[in-house]
């Protein structure tokens, strides 16, 4: 391995065979963790600015409603940090578990919390509370995940065994607003009186299940590898901002889009057809349904390209397209037509797509080992930190631009050019982690 101060290592043995095993471990966490992320998000746009937010006007209880939202968003960083922690000084497996049933547990006590007519503003408040915890946790799982997954994964298929664990996000997408499909065609009272909560109560099972399958998943061999040179680091977070700076920096200008650029497309387009196109709300959310099962395609074939010409080119060409496109993109969402919609958000996603779906890729060959977890964590939740706003900006934006799309289409755009940026100097700090692979998949 080579270090950021070029010292060499003698390489840690890691077998090809198992690459795919706990590639498919990782992705099965990882979508849980976003389906539950992503339920919250589709009921910010859909239920919480009426529920829970009740005594404000209907633009300020939406707005409120994101500022929720965003809450997670803002804890991830901090969640960075924590497991990051734990996963460069003990282990990627232990913080694995720990962000999985923290997640889990806070989705499910959603599903459970009474609304605002029935115990006021702790409504809100406790609301606020289970949405950092879900913040937190989603700050460690990410990077822990793609970290496993390309530590376990030959030098040469590091490219589709990344993408694997991104596919958990489209799934979970499907799961997510599946779920809401079928429990919007609920009578509206029944849908406000119980069935929202429905999809959030369903976490219960599925954590279960997907604990049963990370309990299975081995220690990376890197890591392990690091403990037997006794070569972990203390405060690995802080040497991040020390030693590798820069690199933090291009880190977090990759993941913009994938992480921005989605809820632009996603929860601000949902809320943006819904309240202030007045569309109705299954169209949107059925639009994010077919989306989703083209960006797993999209992500398949960009995670096998990445091998071939390399993850930084596959960012900067994905983030000048987006730019390129925005703006015609939210003008086929303003026809008001579900079918321009429906097309609107689907090339939106799938543009998305091709960044986010290298994103693990990239982040992981920025770092060295012994900063890996604490610098790919960092990276990509500092952008959903900074890119979790989005949709309460441009829900700003709309009473400055008298609800013209113009203000959406130009935050997409902008973090769309600032990605293309990341990626290209992504690709030439490259570190290049080369280990034995015992035998191929």
């Amino acid at each position: 391995m080579t270090s950021l101060n070029g010292t060499q290592s003698a390489p840690p043995v890691v077998s090809g065979k198992d690459a795919g095993k706990i590639a498919r471990a990782a992705f099965v966490g990882t979508a849980l963790e976003w389906y539950d992320y992503y339920l919250f998000g589709t009921a910010a746009a859909l239920v919480f600015n009426r529920l829970y937010f009740t005594d404000l006007n209907p633009t300020a209880a939406l707005l409120a409603s994101f500022a929720t939202f965003g809450v997670g968003f803002a804890a991830r960083p901090i969640g960075a940090i924590v497991f990051g922690y734990v996963g460069d000084r003990y282990g990627r497996r232990p913080a694995l578990l720990a962000t999985i049933v923290m997640i889990g547990v806070a989705t499910a006590l959603i599903g459970m919390l009474p609304d605002f007519s029935s115990i006021g503003l702790a409504a809100p408040v406790l609301l606020a509370v289970l949405r950092l915890v879900q913040g937190l946790a989603v700050g460690g799982e990410w990077g822990g995940a793609v970290t496993m997954a390309v530590e376990h994964a030959p030098a040469e298929k590091r490219g589709r065994y990344a993408a694997m664990v991104q596919i958990g996000s489209p799934v979970a997408t499907l799961m997510a607003s599946g779920a809401f499909a079928l429990v919007l065609l609920l009578p509206a009272a029944s849908f406000d009186a119980w069935g929202w909560r429905l999809p959030f109560l369903a976490a219960i099972p599925m954590l279960l299940v997907a604990l049963w399958i990370r309990l299975k998943v081995e220690e990376s061999p890197i890591f392990k590898d690091l403990l037997a040179q006794e070569e972990t680091v203390k405060a690995p977070a802080l040497e991040v901002f020390r030693r590798a700076g820069g690199r933090l920096v291009v880190a977090v200008l990759a993941a913009l889009l994938g992480v921005g650029g989605f809820y632009m497309i996603t929860t601000f387009a949902v809320s943006y057809g819904a309240n202030t196109l007045k569309v109705d709300r299954s169209v949107m959310v059925n639009a994010t349904l077919i989306a989703a099962a083209a960006q797993i395609v999209v992500t398949v074939f960009m995670g096998r390209l990445a091998e071939k010409i390399g993850s930084g080119k596959v960012t900067m060409w994905g983030g000048i397209v987006s730019a390129v496109l925005a703006f015609p993109l939210f003008a086929m969402i303003d026809t008001k037509s579900p079918l321009l919609i429906t097309l609107a958000i689907t090339i939106g996603i799938m543009l998305i797509a091709v960044a986010y779906a290298v994103n693990g890729a990239l982040l992981t060959e920025l770092f060295p080992p012994k900063l890996r977890y604490s610098g790919v964590a960092l990276g990509y939740n500092i952008a959903g930190a900074t890119s979790g706003f989005m949709p309460m900006i441009a829900t700003a934006m709309l009473g400055v631009s008298g609800n013209q799309s113009w203000g959406a289409a130009l935050i997409l755009a902008g973090i769309s050019l600032l990605t293309a940026v990341g990626g290209y100097l992504g690709g030439r700090l490259r570190i290049e982690d080369k280990h034995l692979v015992a035998d191929n998949a």
